[in-house]
């Protein structure tokens, strides 16, 4: 990043500091203010200040909520100071494919797909657990994959009504040609029409700002910044709403 600053004007004036050469800041000075910044949570507090914006020119809606979780990779070697893997870190099977590393869980607008709710996590630990914490509170319906089946008993993700797609095995089994199959198919293609917008925060996080692995020990630390590159991805998003907007 301080490479960056002194290379890159645009930075510079993004940041508000010009042509002043002088006063920008060190490595040392930008990762204090990474830590002030995982200290007092204020990662959470960005993507909420951005999304207060997003809410204001109409862009959230908050009526519907569309929830699902990324794998984020963490590095498996143990060359490194302690000689351990980050132990923060867990294991999980997807597929015939094990992972180690993280989980970005998110609750994004049904309407919209901007992100609303950040959580990080363990690999291992399972969708349904984290579901609530995706819920805002306000939403009426909420949309899930088949991996949250049975997530309307769980008490802490009560209130809105979940629509969660059918196992791939059931669905498999359904008819086309007879009418109630027929009403069932066409069900399950309007779930997956609004949860593929969650898909969309994803490919910002990982194609436009290319992070397909944890940059740091700990979850804390990374789920700091993947917080911040959320709100940074809504804006991505938004950016031809917000720049056609009146100001």
């Amino acid at each position: 990043m301080e490479e960056a600053l002194h290379d890159v004007p645009l930075y510079r004036e993004f940041i508000g500091l010009g042509d002043g050469v002088s006063r920008l800041p060190d490595e040392t000075t930008i990762l204090r203010f990474r830590h002030l910044l995982e200290a007092h949570g204020l990662a959470a507090d960005m993507l909420r200040l951005v999304n207060d914006i997003l809410q204001a020119r109409g862009l959230l809606l908050r009526t519907g909520t569309a929830v699902d979780a990324t794998l984020i990779a963490a590095p498996s070697s143990t060359k490194n100071a302690s000689g351990k893997r980050d132990p923060e870190m867990k294991q999980t099977r997807k597929g015939k494919q094990w992972y180690f590393g993280m989980k970005a869980h998110i609750g994004v607008d049904a309407d919209s797909g901007l992100v609303h709710t950040v959580v990080g996590a363990p690999a291992n630990v399972n969708d349904l657990n984290v579901a609530g914490a995706l819920l805002h509170g306000d939403e009426k319906i909420a949309y899930g994959d088949a991996g949250y089946q049975g997530v309307h008993k769980r008490p802490e993700a009560a209130g809105p009504d979940w629509q969660v797609a059918m196992r791939p095995g059931k669905r498999k089994l359904l008819n086309p040609f007879l009418e109630h199959d027929d009403i069932a198919l066409r069900r399950e293609q309007f779930k997956a029409s609004v949860r593929a917008k969650v898909e969309h925060p994803f490919r910002v996080l990982k194609r436009q700002f290319g992070f397909t692995k944890v940059r740091y020990r700990g979850l804390v630390k990374n789920t700091a910044q993947i917080v911040t590159l959320f709100a940074l991805g809504n804006l991505w998003m938004a950016r031809r709403q917000l720049m056609g907007a009146p100001g």
